[in-house]
């Protein structure tokens, strides 16, 4: 460490409590109630859906602290290190015991016994077997935890899986993404408190109300796909126009997320919107099924003949004179009924 950089620090006043403070606050991101003590574990990941959730703000920080929280482990924010922290574990375990939500951060390595990943000297397999009998439900949050993820990728050197391939007698739910959106992880916890069960799964065990609608179905590019309008590389003019990125490799027509309606973290932003195609982290193998992330998926029915903006304007010329045409016969009909009706009166007042 510098100087200058020792002199940064000091000039924050960071006491002891403050830091413990702020641990506090941070830990306040993965509330759970008083009556559900969670566990969060940490094996194969890059901590990114903890970050992802610390900036979680529905519920916010305040409504969290107040209302929702005991979280009495977790490896990332918690203040208590070494022995303490393992000593915390096996405590809360004890008390808590078929009471505890157990959380899942990262895949677990199988191979060699699992010493790729190891905590206090135990392997993460390990620690899985400990925790996971005595807690109320599993929730796996992230890709890695829920399907193995990067970690998971041919050709898998640790033996990297999910948590669902091995744990069994238990609730588990995948909350995947690389992260994923905090509202779909807190969503989960906050059912789970309300009505005393996770809510409804697919058949990949996510929850329904989050993971229950393709992206491409809901994604604000979706009418420059069914008009045919696409960018064709980065950077180009129809790139600059925001138009559908499937021909760039869009996995969105393969992936099942709530990204496009929820975005993250209240700065309404998601990758598509910042110009780059979904590369469909929430679908299971997916580092192995859908890289290279920037060739389109085969199989996808493209509007239009590939979609050239010019078909999509002749398209809509063909339509507007089509309706031109029904205008004309309408109104052609219209002139024809009142000169029937016409006719008619004038033969009854001949009549007459």
């Amino acid at each position: 460490m510098t100087a200058s950089r020792e002199k940064n620090i000091a000039d924050l006043r960071l006491t002891r409590r403050s830091f413990i403070k702020g641990c506090a606050v941070a830990a306040a991101a993965l509330g759970l109630s008083e009556s559900m003590v969670p566990r969060l574990l940490h094996f194969q990941e890059c901590t990114g859906c903890t970050e992802s959730l610390l900036r979680a703000s529905h519920p916010d920080i305040g409504k969290l602290i107040l209302e929702l929280i005991s979280l009495d482990y977790h490896e990332t924010v918690m203040a208590a290190a070494g022995y303490q922290a393992e000593e915390n574990l096996r405590e809360t375990m004890k008390k808590y015991q078929g009471k505890y939500l157990c959380v899942v951060e990262g895949a677990i390595p199988t191979k060699d016994g699992g010493v790729y990943c190891k905590i206090g000297g135990r392997t993460a397999m390990d620690i899985l077997a400990e925790v996971a009998p005595g807690s109320a439900a599993i929730i796996a949050i992230g890709s890695c935890a829920s399907f193995g993820g990067l970690q998971a990728a041919a050709p898998n050197p640790t033996g990297a899986v999910g948590v669902r391939e091995l744990v069994t007698g238990k609730p588990i739910i995948n909350v995947p993404g690389c992260p994923p959106n905090p509202i779909s992880f807190l969503g989960t916890v906050l059912h789970y408190l309300t009505f005393k069960r996770l809510p409804v799964t697919d058949d990949q065990g996510r929850p329904v109300f989050a993971y229950g609608r393709k992206i491409h179905d809901h994604c604000e590019r979706r009418a420059h796909f069914d008009e045919g309008r696409f960018v064709e590389q980065y950077g180009d003019e129809s790139h600059r126009q925001g138009y559908c990125l499937y021909k760039v490799g869009c996995k969105g027509p393969a992936t099942f997320s709530n990204c496009p309606a929820v975005r993250f973290n209240d700065v309404e932003q998601w990758p598509v919107s910042a110009g780059h195609g979904c590369i469909g982290c929430t679908e299971p193998g997916f580092w192995d099924n859908m890289t290279p992330f920037e060739e389109r998926l085969p199989e996808v029915k493209v509007p239009l003949g590939e979609g050239s903006v010019g078909s999509a304007v002749s398209v809509g010329r063909k339509v507007a004179l089509v309706t031109a045409g029904a205008i004309g016969l309408h109104a052609a009909s219209g002139v024809v009924r009142r000169l029937v009706k016409g006719t008619a009166k004038k033969d009854e007042v001949r009549e007459d």
